[in-house]
């Protein structure tokens, strides 16, 4: 069936709609994904497409223009054959350069799997494709229907890197591409997360982190999450970056907010607050400013919302509210960051915030095994929504505690 094209939203929030149940493990069933039947992969190694497709800055909103061509119409994926890993390492020890089966005629060409992308530890590109297709039932259903904007490091996190969103005019018809209104140069097609032969593509041309819109593209002017990220400057220790995190969480909690928590896998930590159906990027935008606000009236101890980083005061932590805007991103739940342990960003629970918690514990050969002890938390956080009632409620207290 094809996906929807996006169409304008409203600019306010609709009535309340009821949380979804929690879910307690990962997804047993298929991910909601979708993907065209193959015509064969593409034998463009990363390097050859270096360069194409990256996208502008957005600056102004252009009025929405007639498609100049048909969003692709993929087929749903079922499951996902289980020698794919397998695969991958075959054919890394071998030639290094090979087509993968992912099941339903679909494959993919992959190449320079050899290639080594985190000295530090070894880490091979053919490494990050398994990491990426083990995980993929934790990570797929979050990322399905959600533009993806590509950060590409095509010779490893050492070298270059150069950002991404257009799809480009290489992709393959194994991978989802739709049609996105963009506030610059109006609609464009946008490599669209939600399945495996997807995120191996991304992983293909150089790509190490998933960094997925705040909104899918059957609304795509309304996001589902609020970001608050917790930024710490020079000098600052991670256990300082842990005790806001403690305190924000305590503003949730007093205003009746769920919020949902995961290491950026870079310095700091994240702080996620679900919302409700409909919300527009304006109000997501407030909420966020109302609690980098209020950490700061909590703790101006460690806590700054200025901008600039030479007005900062000294060992204090940016209370970053800023991401929370149209064709803005973050990086994914379970997606490696270009650290050079090889680090991710990792869904945490409220009681792992202790002093103990180092953001070294989260890598790319410690998450799988982690996630199948403790199944899907992030997925589990971010199903308790709050009713449109219950935001505007904790937005007004919030409010109160500035005044």
């Amino acid at each position: 069936m094809p996906r929807k094209t996006t169409t304008p939203a409203s600019r306010g929030v609709k009535p309340p709609t009821k949380a979804k149940p929690h879910v307690r493990t990962g997804p047993k069933t298929a991910p909601r994904s979708a993907r065209r039947p193959a015509r064969g992969g593409t034998k463009r190694d990363d390097e050859e497409t270096a360069g194409r497709g990256a996208a502008k800055k957005s600056t102004a909103k252009r009025p929405a223009e007639p498609a100049k061509k048909a969003p692709r119409k993929p087929v749903r994926q079922v499951g996902t054959p289980p020698d794919v890993e397998a695969q991958l390492l075959a054919i890394e020890q071998g030639a290094g350069d090979g087509e993968v089966e992912l099941g339903h005629d679909t494959r993919l060409h992959v190449s320079s799997l050899g290639r080594v992308i985190f000295p530090e530890t070894g880490a091979t590109k053919g490494a990050v494709m398994r990491y990426y297709t083990r995980m993929s039932r934790f990570i797929l259903p979050d990322i399905d229907g959600r533009p993806l904007i590509l950060k590409r490091y095509p010779t490893g996190v050492g070298g270059e890197m150069f950002f991404q969103q257009d799809a480009g005019p290489h992709v393959p018809d194994t991978v989802r591409v739709d049609q996105v209104e963009t506030v610059d140069k109006g609609r464009q097609d946008r490599i669209i997360g939600g399945d495996l032969a997807t995120l191996l593509y991304t992983v293909q041309l150089g790509a190490i982190e998933i960094h997925p819109w705040f909104s899918r593209v059957q609304d795509i002017d309304s996001p589902d999450r609020c970001l608050i990220d917790l930024d710490p400057g020079e000098g600052v220790p991670f256990a300082w970056v842990v005790e806001l995190a403690q305190e924000i969480v305590r503003i949730a909690r007093k205003v009746e907010l769920p919020v949902v928590l995961k290491t950026s896998g870079s310095r700091g930590i994240h702080l996620v607050f679900p919302l409700p159906a409909r919300t527009t990027y304006d109000t997501s935008l407030a909420l966020a400013e109302l609690v980098a606000r209020a950490a700061t009236v909590a703790r101006p101890d460690l806590a700054t919302v200025e901008r600039s980083i030479r007005s900062r005061p000294e060992r204090s932590i940016y209370v970053d509210a800023m991401q929370n805007s149209h064709g803005k991103s973050m990086a994914a739940a379970y997606s490696l960051r270009a650290k050079p342990a090889a680090t991710v960003s990792a869904p945490l629970r409220p009681r792992e915030l202790t002093p103990r918690l180092k953001l070294t514990g989260f890598t790319i050969t410690t998450i799988p095994a982690r996630s199948e002890r403790i199944g899907d938390i992030w997925r589990e956080g971010l199903s308790e929504r709050p009713t449109v009632r219950a935001l505007g409620r904790a937005m007004k207290a919030l409010e109160a505690t500035l005044e």
